[in-house]
């Protein structure tokens, strides 16, 4: 009976822990949506007349914290594309056989 406790605590464990990342991605997704309707906004308020927003320059934050964006979620939807499947409870053991 014990055993079957011990696995359902794990599978929560890492429920909880799954949970927290897509929180944890859902969250950086809004704060990138809204801070870059911001940066739009404000941009386009200070054009000046005949001038393009269609600028390089417009486009810089959009680009690279989308690529962090990017990264985060496929940390998140994809953990075994990068590390393996698994890799995190070898780690975890590998380490705790090294402290010992």
């Amino acid at each position: 009976m014990e055993i079957i406790n011990n696995q359902n605590d794990i599978r929560y464990q890492e429920a909880v822990k799954k949970v927290k990342k897509l929180k944890g991605f859902y969250t950086h997704f809004t704060i990138y949506v809204l801070v870059n309707l911001l940066i739009v906004f404000i941009n386009i308020q200070n054009l000046k007349p005949g001038e393009s927003y269609f600028k390089p320059e417009n486009f810089i934050t959009l680009f690279f914290w989308g690529i962090g964006l990017l990264a985060h979620g496929l940390g998140v939807f994809c953990p075994s594309y990068f590390l393996g499947k698994d890799w995190e409870e070898r780690k975890t053991k590998e380490l705790m056989e090294k402290y010992r």
